[in-house]
């Protein structure tokens, strides 16, 4: 298993350096498709993927990235946000009473929760010097998560969430933050050292793995409630070793916009 997984860990590193350093249009069509795939694997979790409510979803989702295209990142949401509800709400009316509202919630959230949230590496990517910055999302949560699993292996014995899940620990998830942190003080030297024009303050890098790290523990932990809730192991198995797109990015979907929103403030 662990051979399966770090091959699978390397192959994951070699085309996102690909996709990176390439960016435009080709990170776009990536994005996009890791998103209907996540997409895909969240329907089918909550037993929506194969009820025609679903389409809509997808629906939603290529049109918002297909607005990024053309116009700003914040007309595209509010655009493709208000389309959704505007459909969800006639699909609602049309086969009443086939469905509740809460299903509604369901389709809004996935599109939200996936698409959305995942289009935030292609936007820190369009930043200025956007090629360097958008590792800080990787560094903020990968980074942090196995030097977090490095550390509660060590020395962790208080358990963080003992009915979620039981092997994350208090101590592990100090030195998840903390080792983010130092990561993104080495970064930011490497990058200055490469680069002064990139314009890296080692202080802000380094908050800003810090806040990363923290938030990717939760968007772990909620994908764990999540798979709970509907007593799952994992969301798929597309990837050997590491299992569907959700599973190896449930730590990136909520760590993406906060990296890009302290980057464009900070930085």
């Amino acid at each position: 298993m662990f051979k399966t997984r770090l091959i699978s860990g390397i192959v994951l590193v070699i085309a996102a350096l690909i996709l990176f350093l390439t960016g435009g249009k080709l990170l776009w069509a990536a994005m996009m498709l890791i998103s209907a795939v996540g997409l895909y694997e969240f329907y089918k979790a909550v037993r929506l993927f194969w009820d025609k409510i679903a389409v809509i979803g997808f629906l939603a989702m290529v049109a918002y990235y297909v607005l990024l295209l053309f116009i700003d990142a914040d007309r595209a949401l509010g655009l493709m946000i208000s389309g959704l509800i505007i459909l969800l709400l006639v699909f609602l009316v049309v086969t009443y009473p086939s469905y509740q509202i809460s299903q509604l919630g369901v389709v809004v959230l996935g599109v939200i929760y996936i698409p959305v949230m995942l289009s935030f590496i292609y936007l820190t990517r369009s930043l200025p010097h956007g090629k360097c910055l958008v590792w800080l999302i990787f560094l903020a949560a990968w980074g942090s998560d196995t030097l977090a699993y490095c550390t509660g292996m060590l020395i962790g014995k208080h358990k963080m969430t003992p009915r979620l899940s039981p092997k994350k620990t208090i101590e592990g998830g100090i030195g998840g933050v903390l080792g983010a942190a130092l990561l993104g003080v080495i970064y930011a030297a490497i990058m200055h050292a490469a680069s002064p024009a990139t314009g890296a303050h080692i202080g802000w890098y380094a908050l800003i793995c810090a806040v990363g790290a923290v938030i990717s523990m939760f968007g772990d932990l909620a994908a764990s409630a999540i798979k709970r809730s509907f007593d799952i192991k994992d969301f798929g198995n597309l990837i050997p070793g590491h299992g569907g797109i959700l599973d190896r990015f449930d730590s990136i979907i909520i760590t993406a916009p906060v990296i890009y929103f302290l980057c464009l403030y900070l930085l």
